[in-house]
Parts: C-alpha cells; structure tokens; sequence
C-alpha cells in the first residue's frame, strides 16, 4: 500500500517538475519574441535614420546645384539687360534724329526758308551716316563667346553626373560573385561555353550524358557552385534577346518530370523575373507578378542581389540600377544557385546567349 503511496507521489513530483520546465521554455520564448519585437524597431529606427541622412545629403547636392543654376542665370540676366539698354539707347538717339528730320521735312513743306549752306546740309548728311553707322543692329550683342562657354561647362558637368557610377551600384559591386555555370545540368538543348559565361538556345538536342541534375523538361542551366551565407551580385547580359527568365533556386528544384514544375519561380524552390517580348513578370512559388510600370524598358544587363542573412532576393537593371521586383524571402533553408533560362527562339528573335558579366565593372553608360 506504501509502494502505491510512494509510486503516486513520485509521478505526481516528476510532472510537477515537467510542467515547471515547461513554464520556463515558454517564458524563455516569450522573452525571445520580446526581444525580436525590440530588434524588429530597432533595425527600423536605424533605417530610417540612414534614408533621412542620406536624403539630406541629396538635397544638399540639389541646393548646390540651384545655387550654380541661379548664378549662372543672374549674370547671363545682366548682360541681357546691359544690352537691352544699349539697344534703347540707340533707338533713342535715333528717335531724336528723326524728330529733327521731321521737322525739317515740315518746313521744307510749308515753304519755310532756310538760311543752311552748303556746309550746314554735309552736317546733318554726316550725323545722319554716323547714327546709321553707329546704330548697326550687327554691332550689338551679347557676349556669345562667354554664351558658348557658361553652355558647354553645363554640359560637361551633366556629362559628368551621367558618367558617376550609381550610389547602389558601387555597394552591389562590391557583393560581386563569379558565376559559373554547370553544363551537367544544361538541358540539352543548350549550349554552355567552356568558361562557363554563356548560355545558348539551339534547336539541335545536343549528345550529353542522361543524368540525374540535368533538365530535361525546360531550358534552365544552374551555377555550378552555391551559397548558403553572405551576400552576393551578379549580372547577366540581356541585350538583343526577347525571352529569357534569371533566378535564384535551391537545388532540389524539379530537373524532370511535368515542364512546369521545373520551370523557374513555378515552385517554392525558387525566385526568378521572366522576360518576354517586352513584359516582366515576377514568379515565386506559382504566385504570378507582372510588374507593367516596366513594360516596353530594355536593359542590357540585369543585375541579382540576394541578401543570405537578410533573405532578401532583388532583381535589378542594371545599366541604370532600375529595380525590378524584391522577393522578401524571409530565411533561407539551405544552399542556393544562380539559374537562368535563355528561352527558345521566339519565332526567330531570340538566338543571342545570355552572357554572365563581370558584375565589379560597370556596364557602358546609356
């Protein structure tokens, strides 16, 4: 009867003790989720600190540059008004010389005699050439040399803002990752160049070993090498093509099987933006995303960031870092991959490779 007392009371301790383990778990995660809440505000406040100084910085470069714009206008407005003044001077002296023909004309007219000589007529014969001469509207103008030059300095200095690498494409330059891109998982109608840097539709099957981490239901290709931390960019150059899809994916996207469960952004696999014949399209998990503020723009290279830590995938283009579309991931869950499709002919428009770039050297500005 006392092994039964003793039994009872055991158990009862042990799920005493169990449910205060539980407790403290749960106040634990409680406090974590505090935590991640105070972090959430945290990393919010010191965001928005950055985009204000950053603003600032921006509206200073504007006021520098209104202030040169109002300078340079203030004195091409002087020298308007100088010369505008120069002309009202003339038409004046001219007025006041036709004042006086006038009147001559008016005597001459009602049978006024005139004592004039000879010498008296040469006078007023010469002040008549001298105002001509000296109210030549070609000998008025202004300085169109000083013109010329303030004009060129304005285009040169646009020339120059226009050349400055974009403030988001320095930083991404700094994430760039080589890319190389795997043949063993090349549909077989694609052609990989030996380095790896281009992709190319052809519509001859090409004689590749059948294995497993090759496609064979759609034509994508992916980086030979992943990553699982950290934060990378590259680019891939797009010019002259009018289909073509790039993303990221893990590996266990489908290689075989129905066509659109290999395609890329059709399962949760993997992200991409999709090209074709002048409209984007975001893809993720089957979700479909067109993006028409986009339509009719062409790049020649398009940029991709993802953000390991940060779970953040962006597609970019990248001649003038004009964003595309941000996938917010939330937290990866293994190795990525670089994954593109350079799409099938399109009716005879879209034989060009898609060409992995140097994303640390910028592209030729437009």
């Amino acid at each position: 009867m006392n092994s039964k007392v003793d039994a009872k009371a055991t158990n009862k301790e042990k799920l005493l003790k169990h449910q205060q383990h539980l407790q403290r778990q749960r106040d634990a995660i409680a406090y974590r989720m505090k935590k991640l809440a105070a972090k959430q505000v945290e990393m919010t406040k010191k965001t928005e600190a950055v985009k204000e100084k950053i603003r600032i910085k921006y509206e200073n470069m504007k006021r520098v540059l209104d202030e040169d714009l109002r300078i340079t206008l203030t004195q091409l407005d002087a020298e308007q008004e100088a010369a505008e003044r120069l002309v009202e001077e003339k038409i004046e002296d001219c007025y006041h010389l036709t004042q006086e023909l006038d009147q001559e004309l008016a005597n001459i007219g009602a049978g006024v005699k005139t004592q004039e000589s000879d010498i008296q007529n040469a006078e007023t014969e010469k002040r008549i050439s001298e105002a001509l001469k000296l109210t030549d509207p070609d000998l008025i103008h202004p300085d169109e040399f000083k013109n010329e030059q303030l004009l060129g300095l304005a285009i040169n200095l646009l020339l120059f803002i226009r050349s400055q690498v974009p403030v988001t494409k320095k930083l991404f330059q700094s994430y760039a990752a080589e890319v190389v891109l795997d043949a063993n998982t090349a549909h077989p109608k694609l052609i990989v160049s030996p380095k790896g840097d281009t992709a190319t539709y052809t519509e001859t099957w090409q004689d590749v070993p059948e294995i497993p981490s090759r496609f064979d239901s759609t034509l994508n290709v992916i980086s030979r090498e992943g990553f699982s931390e950290g934060r990378h960019y590259w680019e891939v150059e797009v010019s002259g093509k009018t289909y073509w899809e790039l993303g990221l994916t893990y590996p266990s996207i489908p290689r075989h099987g129905r066509e659109e469960e290999s395609w890329l952004g059709r399962g949760k696999e993997s992200w991409c933006v999709e090209y074709f014949n002048g409209d984007y399209t975001a893809w993720h998990n089957g979700v479909q995303q067109e993006l028409p503020l986009l339509s009719g723009k062409q790049f020649t290279r398009i940029g991709v960031y993802c953000s390991f830590p940060g779970g953040l995938v962006c597609f970019l283009g990248a001649d003038t870092m004009t964003p595309l579309h941000c996938f917010c991931a939330g937290t990866f869950t293994g190795i990525l991959h670089q994954a593109l499709c350079p799409g099938h002919d399109n009716e005879g428009t879209n034989w060009k490779s898609l060409k992995i770039c140097d994303a640390s050297r910028s592209a030729p500005v437009l």
